[in-house]
């Protein structure tokens, strides 16, 4: 039987941690490719962008496989696309770069150890392998097979409004709101920084999130005479507001800026690299992870494009009234279209049979890579502002961003589940 009662805790980063910097600039790079593409004419399909970015004390440096249109290639003053020594086309870094600078000034970056304006930014992006691509570019009506192998998980709870389990939906609320303070200028919150991180520790009872009984809040400042209790005072409000009223009590223990000053932040005061916060991107802990990074990668990788699938589909099979709680799993292997695998777990939750799910997603939902890039829209440049507070959880939006987040599968997912009934 499944414990009723227990604690629970979720961290969060904020956009301006250092493996978030990097996250920013490497989604920021796909959203490039992308606008790119299209002010070209070149078909969104056939963009490839698998970007990594590392951070340190003013210095960037950004690597990976990429496939752009010519305007992002570097020429002579006659036009010509230069080659390297292998023939492969070469990457002109100056869009690059500009991008990356805007992605820091974004985030608030102007510290004598990290500013966007003057840290040193190295591009050694290259072509993408043709032994990789031959098993994933789009061909007439071939099938389009998977970037890689690999297992992803989508999972949703009634626990919070967009069903998104209550430990990260709140951790990822008070860091936004306190960024959104900070850049607004709002009264003292103009004094903390862009780094920061938190944990929320929620106790379950009945299986139901119903009290906060821990809280950790370590938040850059860039007064360096501000004390812990100081920093308490600036962000408690913004805390408690982005919390269920009642949550909070005098039991509740804080832990706010713990180990004191907190002034150096950002890359400046610990490394960042791409992709090393995929716990806090998908479910906080209480979900499997099937461990590839979102950030930098370009739809047709299924690390990111199935993972958005399968929170799609967990969340219509919550939303559709047909469990509690769901756990789907997909898997994937490079170069074939079709899923190796469908698997559910409604957790004992359920109204309906597991494996009558696992026949029936397939059915109205195209899991074949190219199929999730169409129903979801994903070949587009949206993935900037999925890089910091959860890929999960979020409102879609207009622009296509967070089509992934929709619930406009249950129609179908009801008569397809009552047909199979």
């Amino acid at each position: 039987m499944p414990r009723s009662s227990y604690l629970f805790t979720s961290e969060s980063v904020s956009e301006g941690h250092p493996d978030k910097v990097c996250d920013r600039i490497s989604d920021e790079i796909v959203d490039l490719v992308f606008r790119e593409a299209k002010k070209a004419g070149m078909d969104p399909a056939q963009v490839r962008t698998a970007c990594e970015t590392l951070a340190t004390t003013n210095r960037v440096v950004i690597a990976g496989e990429v496939r752009v249109p010519d305007s992002l290639l570097k020429k002579d003053k006659d036009g010509t696309i230069l080659k390297d020594a292998s023939g492969a086309p070469r990457v002109n870094p100056t869009k690059f770069k500009s991008a990356a600078r805007k992605a820091i000034r974004a985030i608030g970056y102007e510290q004598d150890g990290f500013h966007w304006k003057t840290c040193k930014i190295d591009v050694l992006l290259h072509g993408q392998s043709a032994d990789i691509a031959q098993g994933v570019d789009e061909s007439g009506n071939k099938d389009v097979g998977a970037g890689d192998q690999g297992i992803m998980f989508g999972y949703a709870s009634r626990e919070t409004p967009e069903l998104l389990p209550a430990p990260i939906y709140y951790a990822h609320k008070i860091l936004e709101s306190l960024t959104a303070a900070r850049k607004a200028g709002e009264g003292d919150a103009a004094k903390l920084g862009p780094d920061a991180k938190t944990q929320v520790t929620v106790r379950y009872e009945d299986g139901k999130p119903v009290a906060v009984t821990q809280i950790v809040l370590s938040t850059q400042h860039v007064d360096p005479s501000l004390s812990s209790e100081d920093v308490r005072r600036i962000v408690e409000p913004y805390i408690l507001a982005a919390l269920p009223e009642g949550w909070v009590s005098s039991e509740t223990v804080w832990h706010i800026n713990p180990t004191g000053k907190f002034v150096v932040g950002g890359p400046d005061g610990d490394a960042g690299l791409t992709g090393r916060k995929i716990i806090v991107d998908t479910y906080g802990g209480a979900a499997p992870h099937g461990g590839g990074a979102f950030s930098g990668k370009d739809p047709t990788k299924v690390d990111r494009s199935a993972a958005y699938a399968a929170r799609y589909l967990a969340k219509n099979v919550v939303a559709a009234g047909l469990a509690e709680r769901a756990t789907i799993q997909l898997s994937y292997a490079i170069g074939v279209a079709t899923p190796l695998s469908i698997y559910v777990d409604l957790h004992g939750t359920g109204k309906v049979e597991e494996a009558v799910l696992e026949k029936v997603l397939g059915d109205v939902f195209d899991l074949s890579p190219r199929g999730i890039r169409t129903h979801l829209d994903l070949n587009k440049a949206i993935y900037a502002k999925t890089s910091a507070y959860g890929h999960f959880g979020r409102k879609a939006g207009r622009d296509g961003s967070f089509s992934w987040e929709k619930t406009d599968l249950v129609p179908a997912l009801k008569a397809a589940v009552k047909a199979a009934a």
